[in-house]
């Protein structure tokens, strides 16, 4: 069947609707997870400057293993979407049980990492106020990347059961729970010391705590999901489950690790050029990263709908998801760079005042709106290649596109050429976009219209 054929058009407008009825609490969960890093950033933004970079540079060494977390749990949400297609419960028990220790051990890798790295800080061409900043604020974080790990394994078997909205609401009780915890340990209210920058680290670890632990208790509780998690969570690991996961999960990672560890070689570069050019950065990366939650969803809600059709052997709906996917990201790429080029400099001043970082960032924004196309089409096809099993080819293509290129155009344009953390972020954008070109053409020749 031909795209333009009469049956095809409602086919199409039937999946986006479809589509979307899942990404909504997909993409309202991920703005939620992501507002407790936006919090942290304009609360202790109210601290300095010095504390601002300070978070930056622990938030940027934590998110190569946390990203490393996110590739991992995916596993999870393909297989059991794939069992959800196929009517197999005890698939999707195995997948979140295996998904669940895989992560639990990784977060503990975390933390031990964490602790390693102290004594080499000063290595990383910061600041000595940085560096002297860091270190208590690091292990914290480290810390919480246990319990935060553990739950991205129980969330994405709820997405993957068309479940999210419990967890949205738990995600966002515990979002609210940061913020009072860091007005009490950051600024020392309620009769609690004062703690500053280590105060943000302690509460982004209570709240990501709470969060597991109310995912994990809404598992035992939910009557719809009692045949689909795990009767007995504490088994013996199955090696060859695990395998499975590690199969899947491991190239998922490298693609996630491959675009990431750009951003952290970046912000890493980026803080040899001073404090001010590393807190602008922190700054316009927030306002990133919070808009790109929206395409993020949509990448979710496609690899479960992949998961599913490929379970059902219903292959004849593969192009309506992928097409339906992005045109919803199109329209929301048009909506956010609009709001960046419109209000740059209202989004900037809600994290600094008046000051030199706060014309950089505003700065950096303008290249935001650049490659919001770019970024959405790029992550809404590799959500879809997730569903469909194909894992190993996207993660070279984001190596090459972000080492091969992105990484060395950077470096020159920021340095060579003196064009500072603008020039850094031209080189991110080049990436995206030829990311964005050839996962779209692989994901357009992997699906079909036909039955």
């Amino acid at each position: 069947m031909h795209p333009t054929d009469f049956h095809a058009r409602p086919r199409l407008m039937d999946e986006g609707k479809t589509t979307l009825r899942l990404a909504v609490p997909l993409i309202v969960g991920q703005l939620s997870q992501m507002l407790m890093g936006v919090v942290d950033t304009m609360m202790i933004g109210r601290l300095g400057v010095t504390e601002l970079a300070a978070s930056s540079f622990a938030n940027t060494l934590i998110y190569l293993p946390m990203m490393f977390g996110i590739g991992m749990s995916m596993a999870v949400s393909i297989r059991v979407s794939q069992a959800r297609g196929a009517q197999d419960p005890e698939a999707a028990r195995a997948a979140l049980r295996h998904g669940l220790q895989i992560t639990t051990a990784l977060g503990v890798l975390t933390l031990l990492a964490g602790w390693g790295v102290r004594p080499f800080l000063g290595r990383f061409g910061q600041s000595s106020a940085v560096v002297a900043t860091v270190p208590g604020y690091l292990l914290l974080i480290a810390g919480s990347m246990i319990p935060a790990m553990a739950g991205m394994a129980v969330k994405n078997h709820a997405d993957a059961m068309n479940r999210p909205w419990p967890v949205f609401w738990i995600t966002l009780g515990s979002v609210l729970a940061n913020v009072a915890l860091n007005w009490v340990l950051i600024f020392g209210h309620l009769g609690a010391p004062a703690m500053g920058l280590e105060g943000a680290g302690l509460a982004t670890l209570l709240a990501r705590l709470l969060a597991f632990v109310g995912m994990i208790a809404w598992c035992l509780r939910s009557p719809g999901l009692r045949e689909w998690v795990p009767y007995r969570w504490f088994r013996r690991p199955d090696p060859a489950a695990v395998r499975d996961l590690l199969r899947v999960g491991f190239p998922a990672s490298m693609q996630l690790l491959a675009e990431v560890s750009a951003f952290v070689f970046a912000t890493l570069l980026i803080g040899t050029l001073g404090e001010e050019a590393l807190a602008s950065h922190q700054v316009a990366l927030s306002c990133a990263a919070t808009v790109f939650m929206v395409p993020l969803g949509i990448s979710m809600a496609q690899t479960v709908r992949m998961g599913e059709v490929v379970g059902a052997k219903q292959f004849w709906r593969m192009r309506g998801i992928l097409v339906s996917g992005w045109a919803m990201g199109l329209v929301y790429a048009l909506f956010g760079a609009g709001v960046f080029v419109g209000f740059k400099d209202a989004l900037v001043s809600g994290f600094v005042g008046e000051s030199e970082t706060a014309r950089m960032a505003a700065g950096l924004l303008w290249v935001a709106a650049a490659f919001q196309f770019s970024d959405a089409m790029q992550i809404i096809a590799a959500g879809t290649l997730r569903g469909l099993d194909d894992v190993k080819i996207p993660a070279w293509i984001a190596f090459g596109a972000y080492w091969v290129v992105s990484i060395p155009l950077g470096w020159v344009l920021a340095i060579l050429l003196g064009h500072g953390v603008t020039g850094m972020w031209w080189g991110i954008t080049v990436g995206l976009t030829l990311t964005a070109v050839a996962l779209g053409r692989r994901a357009w020749s992997k699906t079909t219209w036909e039955g």
